[in-house]
């Protein structure tokens, strides 16, 4: 029997950085995870899951000490973003040097912030990393939960964290109620090679039956796309002869950066949003997707789920320093109503975004015109926009 006082169940980004932003808290902490992941140097062909990841995400791999090794592996800026609807006149633009930053954030692939965190947390001396492991059973003791794992190895923990993704083993087990909604879309993604250099820009049109992201890489003829597209017509994208994928991609995109050519293979995957009823209970806390999962249009998902994890760091930090109990559901909640207003209006931004670009009736598509060309021109407007891109809105005070 092992003791820990944090067990958390899940060894990805937002898993390892909680993990890492422990350091030195006082407290011993066990990442549990199926497979380490692969440590080799990025491939020349970038991956196909990346992030968007924004500057409150940056300030926090910066205080846990993982984003020099980001950069050095592979991270691509973005100083621009342009938001257009294609059927009518709306459109937005900005700029973070305008509002004095020197980026707006970067885009980088999962892989490669997980393999620097992995990195980092295997350095640390309170980190211990368990792999293979998958959870068998837990039980909720008063003082402990007490954890058997799948190859019979025994834990006791003060604390349980679920950072074990969207369909998490702990949430279902705890009985914490879901509430979920599918968005009626599939995302594709692929790496597109186009005939324009994207200058530094994340772009991204709505149509009346989807949304197209092209998210720029450090190449600057190259781009990560996103489309997000009903089912059955992501599918017909996905097994497109390439030729004729690349047309109806350029002209979906209004040809703004040319003519485009695939250079990965397509995946799709479905979109749904997703938003646990409690995001802590006696012993256990949720962070990242098995809290919360939203759509991909502003590209807030992981980041989101950093600043679950950044909030997390405080309140267990100060708990430890205070002798109070990390476990206490009373001493849970403040993290738990902190977050979940947080997710609450993501979500619910999402969802409006999503209902107003979706489709071509005329009133809706006034009122995009409108609310796009008063946000692109009213003083004051896009400072603001700006910083709630970067998430400096939604900022722990100790990352502030």
């Amino acid at each position: 029997m092992q003791s820990f006082d944090v067990v958390i169940a899940g060894g990805g980004m937002v898993g390892l950085a909680l993990a890492c932003g422990l350091q030195g808290s006082g407290l011993r902490v066990a990442v549990l995870e199926h497979q380490q992941p692969d440590m080799t140097p990025p491939q020349p062909q970038p991956e196909l899951r990346v992030s968007a990841i924004n500057a409150a995400s940056e300030r926090l791999l910066q205080h846990i000490g993982v984003w020099d090794e980001i950069l050095n592996l592979r991270a691509s800026a973005y100083n621009a973003m342009e938001v257009w609807d294609r059927d009518s006149f709306g459109k937005i633009a900005f700029r973070g040097d305008e509002c004095g930053f020197s980026h707006l954030g970067h885009i980088i692939e999962n892989s490669v912030i997980q393999q620097a965190l992995w990195k980092r947390a295997e350095s640390l001396s309170d980190v211990t990393l368990m792999t293979p492991a998958a959870l068998k059973q837990v039980a909720w003791g008063e003082n402990d939960a007490f954890i058997t794992l799948e190859d019979g190895r025994m834990l006791t923990a003060r604390l349980v964290i679920g950072a074990d993704g969207a369909h998490s083993w702990l949430r279902q087990h705890a009985d914490i109620p879901l509430t979920f909604w599918d968005y009626r879309h599939h995302a594709l993604v692929a790496t597109i090679r186009t005939e324009e250099p994207h200058l530094a820009t994340a772009r991204q049109v709505f149509h009346g039956d989807g949304i197209l992201a092209f998210l720029p890489f450090s190449d600057p003829h190259l781009s990560s796309i996103v489309w997000s597209v009903a089912p059955e017509e992501a599918e017909r994208l996905k097994q497109l002869e390439p030729e004729q994928f690349n047309r109806e991609l350029a002209m979906a995109f209004d040809l703004r950066l040319g003519a485009c050519s695939v250079e990965s293979e397509r995946q799709t995957f479905p979109l749904t949003g997703r938003y646990a009823r409690s995001f802590a209970a006696h012993r256990l806390a949720l962070v990242g997707d098995a809290a919360h999962t939203v759509h991909p249009l502003a590209g807030q998902g992981v980041n989101l789920g950093f600043m679950d994890a950044a909030e997390l760091i405080a309140e267990l930090r100060r708990l430890q320093r205070q002798g109070k109990d990390i476990g206490q559901h009373l001493y849970l909640r403040r993290y738990e109503r902190r977050r979940k207003h947080g997710a609450a209006v993501m979500l619910a931004s999402m969802q409006g975004f999503r209902e107003l670009f979706d489709g071509n009736h005329p009133a809706k598509k006034l009122l995009r015109d409108v609310g796009l060309r008063l946000a692109d021109s009213l003083p004051g407007v896009k400072p603001r926009l700006v910083r709630q891109a970067m998430g400096l809105n939604d900022l722990p005070e100790w990352l502030a």
